[in-house]
């Protein structure tokens, strides 16, 4: 798991295979006192990331060997760190792809630098929010409970009724962390956005859905009729639950 640090101190893993963008984009991070180490596949990431886990991914879709959809399946199951995929494939049901495997940002390419900045400092203060907020003594309860679940706000473990853990990546934690905290409340879209990324949502950005469709799954709750996240239409999402502190 990538240590709890500041923005400013962040090590950036970007993953890609044009070297000229790999050179861009690290002289970018570079001048933004960002700690960027690039990997130009998925191979060479994957020994990267044995020496030494990153605060923060940037990786692309399309490389030779695995791609980059596969390295976001295998690091949803293994670390909950933020991960940017930043890629030409830049349609809808591109983004909505990325964004169900494990991604909890896409950026199309051309991308504007300043976005880019903004989107990695974005993705990194929600995990040092999130981190702060689980760790801080007495602010809130450490852990909850809610529906036969428990959940630890500090290290980010949740477990079912029956004990079996349940890998969460950075996405979900936070937006299951969001509703903790305002159970039996509807939240907005721009609510969980302002949670999740730390910005306005766009008129085409559905991560929000996606991440809550995943979160489901990851509960068990029934997508065709859910009952413990609820869409409220033309309002947002309920979380029904009653949490207590556990």
């Amino acid at each position: 798991m990538a240590s709890n640090v500041m923005a400013d101190s962040a090590l950036i893993y970007l993953v890609e295979d044009d070297p000229e963008i790999r050179q861009l984009v690290c002289a970018l991070l570079a001048r933004e006192a960002l700690e960027c180490e690039a990997a130009p596949d998925a191979e060479a990431f994957w020994r990267h990331y044995e020496t030494r886990k990153p605060d923060l991914i940037i990786l692309d879709l399309m490389m030779p060997g695995e791609d980059g959809l596969s390295v976001c399946r295998k690091l949803q199951g293994m670390s909950d760190m933020p991960v940017l995929i930043a890629s030409a494939r830049g349609e809808p049901m591109d983004r909505v792809i990325g964004l169900e495997v494990g991604a909890d940002d896409y950026i199309g390419k051309p991308f504007e630098p300043r976005e880019l900045v903004a989107r990695v400092r974005a993705l990194l203060r929600r995990r040092d929010r999130s981190q702060r907020a689980g760790a801080a003594p007495g602010a809130e309860a450490r852990r909850v409970a809610f529906a036969g679940w428990r959940l630890d706000l500090a290290t980010r473990a949740l477990e079912a009724e029956n004990g079996l853990a349940i890998e969460l990546t950075a996405g979900e934690f936070d937006l299951l962390t969001a509703f903790v905290r305002r159970p039996q409340q509807v939240l907005s879209r721009d609510d969980i956005m302002d949670v999740l990324k730390g910005r306005q949502a766009d008129a085409f950005d559905r991560s929000i859905d996606i991440q809550v469709s995943r979160l489901r799954r990851k509960l068990n709750d029934d997508p065709r009729q859910p009952a413990l996240i609820r869409t409220v239409r033309n309002a947002g999402y309920l979380f029904t639950a009653e949490v207590t502190a556990s």
